[in-house]
């Protein structure tokens, strides 16, 4: 270990990385992000609701999402949401909101991130699952039913042919599918400069918005560093949560689950994360800002005891 890097861990603090404490009111606004657990977060807040009295806003999760929200959406939202009592959840899929553009109080954001290309080859197959497909048609009986060609298409061979819907392209900001490419568009926000696919601009401001107003951006990936996080930088929403997650494993991580993703050969995932470099760039920044959060506890812990003997 270099001295460089002891100074970075022995100036690492909970309290300075806190954003918990930079809220004006005592309200969750987790903006979830597509296909990162979130369902398992939903759950998880289930058992979490009556443990801690809290108020689960569920209107959110009967919205349809949204690429870009108008600024007279966005503010229409963000007054809804700042009129929540304290120790209310609010769930959407909605892109990040500056509450105080519109001068109203910020609330606690959180949100969960997951490697890049998982993500879009879980998307791949969950949009053509069964369940997916029967909530669509029961929403919009009248669309047309896709050919049983597109539910059996093989994703190794739809990148590797050079399939429209499998090719992910710098820049670009129409995509021919909608499989939420743009995992950084839920930290970026509204604006047109979020848009361009694996866009260094866009990444940046994501950051930004993460570092700034962000509470915590948790990973299932990493579970109980994730829970440890969430339970001591916002003890008030998630007092208990490893213990209820470890009660409630199965029906938790087993919420919307896809059972139907086969697997994909490395050399596609290569050529994929070639195209997602900028996206890995945001990924590996919000997981090492987790793990800084979670080393923060360990190393204050450490000194408590210290002072105490």
């Amino acid at each position: 270990m270099t001295l460089t890097t002891l100074f970075h861990l022995k100036t690492l603090n909970a309290y300075g990385l806190n954003n918990t404490r930079k809220a004006d009111i005592d309200v969750i606004f987790f903006n979830r992000g597509a296909k990162v657990g979130s369902e398992s977060m939903i759950e998880l807040f289930d058992k979490l609701e009556s443990f801690n009295n809290l108020v689960i806003e569920r209107e959110g999760l009967k919205k349809g999402t949204k690429r870009q929200l108008k600024m007279w959406e966005q503010r229409e939202l963000a007054i809804n949401i700042s009129q929540f009592a304290d120790g209310s959840v609010y769930i959407e899929h909605v892109n990040w909101i500056d509450f105080e553009e519109f001068e109203l109080p910020k609330p606690i954001y959180i949100n969960l991130v997951r490697d890049p290309v998982e993500r879009v080859i879980s998307w791949y197959y969950y949009a053509r699952s069964a369940y997916k497909n029967a909530i669509e048609y029961d929403k919009f009986p009248d669309k047309p039913i896709r050919p049983a060609e597109w539910y059996k298409k093989d994703f190794n061979h739809c990148v590797r042919s050079g399939d429209p819907e499998c090719q992910y392209v710098p820049y670009t900001v129409n995509d021919f599918a909608g499989d939420f490419r743009r995992q950084s568009l839920f930290f970026c926000g509204h604006s047109d400069d979020c848009l361009p696919f694996n866009s260094p601009a866009a990444i940046q401001l994501a950051k930004e918005n993460v570092e700034r107003d962000y509470a915590v951006v948790g990973s299932w990936e990493d579970t109980n560093v994730t829970l440890t996080v969430f339970e001591s930088y916002i003890p008030r929403f998630f007092n208990g949560a490893k213990l209820l997650f470890d009660i409630h494993t199965d029906k938790i991580t087993n919420r919307n689950k896809n059972r139907r993703k086969p697997k994909i050969d490395p050399d596609v995932k290569e050529m994929m994360r070639r195209n997602f470099t900028n996206e890995y760039d945001f990924y590996n920044f919000c997981k090492q800002r987790l793990y800084k959060q979670y080393l923060a506890l360990n190393l204050n812990k450490v000194s408590l005891m210290q002072q105490l003997n």
